[in-house]
């Protein structure tokens, strides 16, 4: 006598089949990454400061950091943190590679501040920063399976789809927006037009840098990608969009406070690249729609902790904004000291050599 089939339907615990050593490898470098990163945010913030005191700023320009050796210091630091970085991307999805660096950065970011450059989070920043671990953490729970990638080509075919050129379009015209219009009106007081053009061009540039890691890991495996011209057209991508993030964070770090500089910085890059490979790889095309809820509760999550962070930003020990500027700018009168409040910041600027 046939039995019918009395197999239990598939769980979502049947869809965890544990991690590979891809993936394995891939988050001890984004790990590695995320700490040597965390660290230069504080030592290039130092730099900065060092170099701010007997040169132009660079919030207003100035290039004087390039002669100051701790600036330098930080900057290797970040390299090795990027290179690190840069491996992640090849064995591991960026959909998961990012939030991952971004929680560590926060913690890191924000112990080193409040230790070295005794900076201070109001409460409600102190909120803003849980609330963005807690949706990065909803984001990476719930990630879709990047597809499978095994030629640069492949990447490149992604990239000229009409989804992903419609969304380049949109970012680099974004971009000459903020650089043209905003930055000289709106640079030395709105912390978000610095921190826009650094994450919408990573966006772009992790994209090619997922390409460059699959092509380096192809090559050193025996397939030579270096042929094919389309490595070279995403390493020009690269450099392009580092070089363009590297001057702009640089304006931030030295003109608003480190310890919200680097959770704004990377909530809105990590939100920003989980879109543009949504977007180009079309994850969301192999999950469910409760999936997809999720991941979005996760991105309203990151958006109210980035929120309550740039509304915090000029509070002091409690004290609304305008009370807390007002004692900035006595203790500049009394004591010349250099605060975090925006309009001291550029004040002090004006009166730079």
């Amino acid at each position: 006598m046939a039995t019918e089939d009395q197999s239990p339907p598939m769980s979502w615990r049947d869809s965890y089949r544990g991690m590979s050593s891809d993936n394995i490898k891939g988050l001890i470098l984004a790990l590695s990454s995320s700490l040597f990163i965390g660290a230069s945010f504080i030592v290039k913030k130092k730099g900065l400061k060092k170099a701010g005191a007997s040169g132009i700023r660079a919030g207003v320009g100035g290039y004087s950091y390039l002669y100051e050796p701790l600036w330098w210091v930080g900057m290797i630091t970040m390299i090795v943190g990027e290179i690190a970085n840069f491996a992640a991307y090849a064995f591991a999805p960026a959909i998961l590679v990012t939030p991952l660096v971004l929680i560590i950065i926060l913690s890191c970011s924000a112990v080193l501040a409040h230790i070295i450059l005794r900076e201070r989070l109001h409460i409600f920043g102190i909120l803003g920063c849980a609330l963005c671990v807690v949706g990065s953490t909803t984001i990476v729970l719930h990630a879709p399976q990047e597809r499978g990638i095994e030629s640069v080509t492949e990447v490149w075919d992604l990239a000229m789809e009409p989804g992903f050129l419609l969304y380049a379009a949109l970012v680099i015209t974004a971009v000459f927006i903020l650089i043209f219009h905003f930055i000289p009106q709106y640079g030395q007081t709105h912390i978000m037009v610095y921190i826009g053009v650094c994450s919408l061009v990573g966006s772009l540039s992790v994209m090619s840098v997922k390409a460059l890691g699959i092509a380096l890991k192809l090559t050193l495996s025996g397939m030579n990608q270096l042929v094919y011209p389309q490595t070279w057209v995403f390493t020009l991508v690269v450099i392009t969009c580092v070089l363009t993030q590297m001057n702009y964070l640089n304006k931030a770090l030295d003109t608003f406070n480190t310890a919200v500089v680097s959770p704004i910085y990377y909530v809105m890059f990590t939100s920003l690249t989980i879109l543009a490979s949504v977007i180009m790889f079309k994850d969301w095309d192999r999950q469910s729609p409760t999936q997809v809820i999720t991941e979005m509760c996760g991105f309203v999550t990151i958006l109210g902790g980035t929120f309550l962070l740039h509304r915090t930003k000029d509070m002091v020990d409690g004290l609304p904004t305008s009370m807390s500027s007002m004692r900035l700018s006595k203790h500049a009168d009394e004591d010349g000291i250099d605060g975090e409040g925006i309009p001291l910041r550029r004040q002090d600027s004006s009166r730079s050599p």
